[in-house]
């Protein structure tokens, strides 16, 4: 039992600081995901202070962590680990059942899990937390208790100074599908169509892709007869896509992320709660980009009265397309943020608060 222990505080403590890492540098995404809670459960007056609660709880999950794997002051946090795994398996339960939100995001973007595998995961875990927290007094600390409490208020406070950087910043360690380097314009997948034939002497029944089945074989359609046909999607459960619309509702997302040249998207998800003051810094670079001849566009999910309001506002010239907010928050966690893509590559993204000017922008990417 007390190898068994040790393992068990060692691997609940892994998790724990992978687990409030991985949400911690990306504090927004995680309080997306808490806002999405608050309306389920009715209270969207608390959806103010969802960043706040981010922080505070990735910074608690991450110093639980390291008081269990460092072995520091177990006898208290095992009470917070019991708590927050006891609140967590119960919501997720509820999640899995009920599928109160389409993602709890316990490992923020970097592991994807669906509902019923986040519920699981907890109750797994739960067999590792159970000897831990019967077995807390029996862990000796290697530092008087002051010491160690000091040592963990130090880690709390750096970490949760970590989120709030990545926070008015960007994540430095970015997971989500339009991070730099990654390829956005991917091609999109046929649907595979499927024949179903049955042997009219036998009964025997036989399914083939189309087109590769003996069609052209006339002896063998003599001795067979079609059944039924069904479709398969590829792309069916991927991640959501990004889909641009022009203000008559047109696609036009393939001269946007196909653009062979430089290409820059100011991402603004809400216009009611961007920075403006961003999009007056913004407007010098626009018009530095288009007279080199690139293309300098804002995405929002704003509609198009609001659009034009913004617009006529802060004297804004560039044009303006619809994409679905979710998106927009996956593609720069900043509001607004700016993304330069080329042939469907991201190459860079700033926040509002690291806009770079246009010749900064352009010193590494330009063509020789």
């Amino acid at each position: 039992m007390k190898i068994f222990r040790i393992v068990s505080r060692i691997l609940v403590g892994l998790v724990f600081i992978f687990s409030g890492f991985v949400k911690g540098i990306d504090p927004l995404g995680f309080s997306y995901r808490l806002g999405d809670y608050f309306q389920v459960f009715g209270m969207p007056w608390a959806a103010p202070f969802a960043l706040y609660l981010t922080i505070f709880l990735c910074a608690l999950e991450f110093v639980i962590g390291i008081s269990l794997l460092l072995n520091i002051w177990i006898r208290v946090s095992a009470w917070a680990l019991l708590a927050m795994m006891i609140f967590f398996t119960v919501l997720t339960f509820f999640d899995a059942f009920y599928n109160l939100v389409p993602d709890c995001g316990c490992f923020g973007d970097a592991i994807k899990l669906t509902n019923l595998q986040t519920f699981l995961k907890n109750i797994i875990l739960f067999i590792f937390v159970i000897p831990v927290f019967a077995g807390r007094m029996k862990f000796k600390g290697w530092a008087p208790v002051k010491a160690q409490k000091i040592f963990l208020l130090i880690f709390f406070l750096l970490f949760a100074g970590t989120s709030v950087y990545c926070y008015r910043h960007l994540p430095f360690i970015d997971f989500m599908e339009f991070r730099a380097g990654k390829k956005i314009n991917k091609p999109t997948k046929p649907l595979k169509f499927f024949v179903t034939y049955v042997n009219k002497t036998t009964g025997e029944e036989k399914e083939y892709l189309t087109p590769n089945y003996p069609w052209n074989d006339s002896v063998w359609m003599s001795q067979w007869k079609f059944k039924s046909q069904r479709s398969e999607d590829p792309e069916k459960g991927q991640v959501m896509s990004l889909r641009v619309e022009d203000e008559k509702g047109s696609d036009i997302t393939a001269s946007i992320v196909d653009n062979p040249d430089f290409h820059f998207i100011l991402v603004a998800y809400d216009l009611s709660k961007t920075d403006t003051a961003a999009f007056h810094r913004i407007l010098p670079f626009a018009k530095s980009a288009e007279a080199d001849g690139y293309s300098f566009i804002c995405l929002t999910s704003s509609l198009q009265d609001e659009i034009a309001k913004f617009r006529m506002a802060n004297g804004v010239a560039f044009s303006f397309y619809n994409a679905d907010d979710v998106v927009l928050k996956t593609m720069v966690r900043s509001n607004p943020g700016l993304l330069l893509i080329r042939d469907g590559i991201v190459l860079a993204k700033w926040p509002f608060r690291d806009f770079p000017s246009y010749a900064e922008a352009m010193e590494k990417f330009r063509k020789p």
